[in-house]
């Protein structure tokens, strides 16, 4: 996995989370469900990444 995959992952990730925190904080369950869904988008990138590194 290149550095530059790695660090955009883990960014959307983190702002993944932040979402997750602000929706909890405001009750918001749209922002809440949107925060999780890019975490496990960001989870999902770097799964593949790991499968194509194993490949190499």
């Amino acid at each position: 996995m290149g550095l530059g995959d790695k660090i955009k992952n883990t960014g959307e990730k983190l702002t993944g989370k932040a979402k997750e925190g602000a929706g909890e904080a405001t009750d918001d369950d749209g922002l809440k469900a949107e925060g999780k869904a890019d975490q496990g988008k960001a989870d999902l990138k770097q799964a593949g990444e790991h499968v194509k590194d194993a490949f190499k």
